[in-house]
């Protein structure tokens, strides 16, 4: 009964509590140790009590995971934060980063995606999916302009806890958060939909779903407003593009590290909230867990039409505001400039990624425990970037693109029942299915037939 905290167990850093990094970490032991994956959610299926609790008390339904869980799923998040810079005790509203429990139910669906494991959807996790669609639904507002808002959140990019001169904490409509909310209503009732009709009842019952609340979830799945700018720039939160630019090469030849631009602005006497300058991937984020093409179909259903380069528009748009003050920054940032085609910085930043721990890149961090999440993260690009893992459909899915230089990439994976082994080298893929209960797999978009431990040699790719 433990979750995968934000530094292992290697330092003191954040007390052991467990955040959202869940999501970078979770898909890795989906595809080689399925029981591990089953029981960091249960972590979260064993504390839905507190969950359900937390939203309740705040005048939701459903359930409402805490930012920094511990042992017994109580919010654990700190309510004021020193700066070291300036010696002052600030407010910290980093517990409205309601985007966790978003974080919980994807990783329930990777699980079941990548695993098959449908018993699990039946009971717990087909439980905690309901219960966060529940909470969901609770926060979603109809001011009467035809969409629905949600409000009073922070997305992943902690700098900005609220718009400038603000009397309350939180944000109004981050791009993130209504996109994988609308995701979300979208994917339970699929993933309920493919349940044995029994298991499914009991399911039911179990959590009083009724069919009209899957119509309900469906309204707030088609009407969730996502800011998005005329030419294809989703707005990190409503009042994004109103603040102000910073100054960056200022703050570069001032202080050279400005990771934490956060704690050099409070230190001036400024506010991060002012300023187009983020941590980490925020809007970009959803690029992360969703191939383009569903994002893409995503947005259109919520009735935009955004360019055919608007994903390349997006990562220059937030690439340069970015201060990377958390590691999983540039994990997401590579892993998105690799699939848009930018292998060369695809390959800076996933390197820099990759000796994050090693080189003590924060500037004295690693000392208090390694990143997991980056550690995980920097995995998972290998698979999907430089291998082109795909786990989206009912068979394995490759489309390689090795770095320059590379000689030679080879792991193992399991795939819904399946153990495979893969072997990419420059311009040819070999795999072996133990049972090749699937039938075929996928390389470069061709469907090819699989025998039993049995290895083919497939042509493909580029070097």
């Amino acid at each position: 009964d433990v979750g995968i905290t934000a530094r292992g167990l290697h330092g003191e850093a954040y007390r052991g509590h467990v955040f959202w990094d869940e999501l970078f970490i979770q898909p890795l032991f989906a595809l080689h140790d399925p029981a591990v994956s089953r029981a960091m959610l249960r972590y979260r299926h064993r504390r839905l009590g507190a969950a359900r609790r937390a939203a309740r008390d705040a005048g939701h339904r459903g359930a409402m995971f805490p930012w920094q869980s511990g042992s017994d799923g109580r919010e654990e998040t700190q309510t004021t934060h020193l700066n070291p810079l300036s010696g002052s005790w600030d407010p910290d509203h980093s517990h409205r980063q309601r985007h966790v429990s978003l974080a919980v139910a994807f990783d329930v669906w990777q699980h079941v995606r990548i695993t098959g494991d449908q018993g699990f959807l039946a009971g717990d996790g087909g439980e905690l999916l309901v219960a966060i669609a529940r909470f969901w639904e609770s926060l979603a507002e109809d001011d009467g302009d035809g969409h629905l808002h949600i409000r009073g959140v922070m997305g992943p990019d902690e700098f900005h806890e609220a718009l400038p001169g603000a009397s309350r904490g939180g944000l109004d409509d981050n791009a993130y958060t209504n996109l994988m909310v609308a995701w979300l209503m979208r994917a339970v009732p699929v993933a309920l939909e493919g349940l044995d009709p029994e298991e499914r009842g009991a399911l039911e019952q179990r959590t009083s779903l009724s069919p009209d609340e899957l119509v309900r979830w469906a309204t707030v799945g088609s009407r969730i407003h996502v800011p998005l700018s005329d030419d294809g720039i989703l707005e990190q939160f409503a009042g994004y593009f109103e603040l102000e630019e910073l100054d960056w090469d200022h703050y570069r030849r001032e202080h050279g590290d400005i990771h934490r631009m956060d704690r050099i602005l409070k230190a001036e006497g400024r506010s991060p909230d002012a300023f187009k300058v983020a941590k980490q991937a925020d809007a970009l984020m959803i690029f992360y867990n969703l191939p383009i093409p569903d994002v893409t179909a995503l947005v259109g259903d919520l009735g935009h039409t955004p360019p055919p380069d608007w994903v390349e528009r997006n990562l220059a748009y937030y690439l340069p505001r970015t201060s990377h003050g958390s590691t999983l920054s540039r994990v997401v940032h590579a892993l998105l400039a690799t699939r848009i085609g930018d292998r060369a910085l695809g390959w800076e930043l996933y390197r820099e990624a990759l000796v994050s721990d090693h080189d003590d890149i924060q500037g004295g961090t690693t000392a208090e425990g390694i990143h997991t999440g980056v550690m995980a993260g920097t995995v998972w690009i290998t698979l999907r970037a430089f291998a082109g893992l795909s786990l989206g459909g009912e068979t394995l899915s490759l489309s390689p693109r090795l770095p320059r230089g590379w000689r030679k990439l080879a792991f193992g994976l399991g795939f819904r029942g399946d153990r495979y082994r893969v072997e990419i080298r420059p311009g040819g893929v070999a795999i072996r299915a133990r049972d090749a209960r699937h039938g075929t797999v996928e390389v470069d978009g061709r469907a090819h037939p699989l025998g039993a431990d049995r290895w083919i040699e497939i042509p493909c790719g580029e070097e």
